[in-house]
């Protein structure tokens, strides 16, 4: 029998890119043959991960090949640094070298027949409808935010997004399905802005357009942590929860490096269990100097030992930090995160609230203080904090100070606060494992997909053998 072909297009930003490449070899490893596509956004680290990804992928004997695509336009607005002109460039020009792609591959054999991409384009559905492929999408991030982008409608038409400044309520949010409340600061910046005519607004509003015309919807998310709104998000659409899609052996497979990584597990060797913070803020948004400030200050007058992930072009720590804070703390440019996680020394994660982290500082049972900063950050802060009780707010940019900094991360690392959020968190934990596991809802979930998958695939070369007969 023929092995299915997968186009799978992905986006090269850490929070969808490695999900994406460890989901393709999962695929892989289920029998399909997976090209994995994305845009060239001037990187120098993207050959070198792909490269990895094909390495590793080569080692398991699995069929996956990969594709950066050159487009001179999207290039040159990754080049400028400018959010405005990338997402400009994905929503008018992302199209055509896609386009190429394909047309190349259904050339080749076996022929592609799926056509899998990160829900963040603009163009998935259409290409599919073109081509006759089924078309899957991959979110990847919670299904929280992705109910409250499906039913945007409800928060135009009841005055929470898109209303003048007399008009737009302030109360709480209450009439989503499947969600029970979320008060507005919680909303992502996208519906917090006044006016949605913005690239920005454009963009989504194209991505979700285009969902809504997906065969099957793959959520990096858990069932268990996340049961309401899943269940919601299946009556309207055909939605697979699969996470936390991690590599067999969690720490091995594909891991980001954009800097040189430090290997910090000596130092940690050196410190009592659960004494340290371990503070990362991601690599895309970066801190404000002000913050920046703020924190250091109050991880400094809270005594705990931390390991400091501080990326080369961020706003410098204050003077005289890294010699106030000697012999219980380490700033680096870059470690191994899932490591960092695992190690019996970490006690608590001071996080940005990016996806990828949460699901890492899940399944590594470390409790979280949540700094969110953009996009899907504020409410995976709400559902890490009010939902799930795994950690604690901090607040959002510009409204940290040190004293609360401070007692903050003194309630997380000990105290009757942290000992019910370490409760809570080995609650998720066990929930996040056991999904992956091999009768685990996740995997299950994984199964009925791909049985569905080649159901439609068989029934289509069905129509089309009765059709040439014809």
């Amino acid at each position: 029998m023929t092995k299915p072909h997968a186009l799978f297009a992905t986006i090269s930003v850490p929070g969808h890119f490695f999900p994406a490449v460890n989901l393709s070899i999962k695929l892989a490893a289920k029998g399909f043959v997976v090209t994995v596509a994305t845009l060239d956004r001037g990187s120098s680290s993207l050959p070198d991960l792909f490269a990895a990804a094909a390495a590793s992928a080569c080692s398991q004997g699995l069929d996956i090949r990969f594709q950066v695509l050159k487009d001179a336009m999207h290039l040159r607005a990754a080049q400028s640094r400018s959010n405005s002109d990338i997402v400009c460039s994905m929503l008018h020009h992302a199209f055509a070298p896609m386009e190429e792609l394909l047309q190349k591959l259904l050339r080749e054999e076996p022929p592609v027949s799926v056509l899998i991409a990160d829900t963040f384009n603009t163009w998935p559905s259409t290409m599919a409808k073109k081509y006759d492929l089924l078309h899957v999408s991959f979110w990847t991030q919670p299904a929280l935010l992705l109910a409250l982008h499906h039913h945007r409608d409800l928060l135009i038409s009841h005055g929470h997004f898109a209303s003048p400044d007399q008009n737009r309520k302030d109360t709480a949010i209450r009439y989503i399905p499947g969600i029970p409340e979320i008060e507005p600061h919680e909303l992502p910046p996208i519906y917090q802005s006044k006016d949605a005519s913005s690239v920005a607004h454009q963009f989504a509003f194209k991505c979700f357009d285009e969902l809504r015309g997906a065969d099957f919807v793959l959520a990096n998310t858990v069932e268990e942590l996340e049961a309401e709104v899943i269940a919601a998000l299946r009556r309207v659409m055909p939605f697979y929860a699969i996470g936390p899609i991690f590599p067999d052996g969690f720490t091995g497979g594909i891991s980001g490096s954009i800097a040189t990584v430090k290997d910090c597990s000596h130092w940690l060797d050196t410190m009592p269990a659960a004494s340290v913070l371990y503070v990362s803020f991601g690599s895309v948004v970066r801190v404000s100097e002000r913050d920046l400030r703020e924190m250091a200050h109050g991880v400094l007058n809270s005594k705990v030992n931390f390991l400091w992930v501080l990326l080369p072009d961020t706003a410098p720590l204050p003077d005289g930090f890294v010699a106030a804070s000697e012999g219980r703390g380490m700033v680096v440019p870059w470690c191994n995160q899932k490591e960092v996680l695992l190690h019996p020394a970490v006690g608590g994660f001071l996080t940005h609230c990016g996806w990828n982290s949460t699901l890492e500082s899940v399944w590594c049972g470390v409790p979280m203080l949540c700094f969110p900063l953009a996009y899907d950050q504020p409410l995976n802060c709400k559902l890490v904090s009010k939902d799930l009780k795994i950690g604690i707010r901090l607040g959002g940019s510009g409204e940290v100070n040190r004293d609360e900094v401070c007692d903050k991360i003194e309630k997380l690392m000990g105290g009757e606060v942290g000992a019910e959020v370490r409760m809570e968190m080995e609650k998720a934990q066990k929930a996040a494992r056991s999904a992956v596991a091999s009768n685990g809802s996740s995997s299950k979930n994984m199964d009925r997909f791909i049985d569905h998958l080649l159901k439609h695939l068989s029934e289509k070369n069905i129509r089309g053998s009765s059709n040439s007969v014809i």
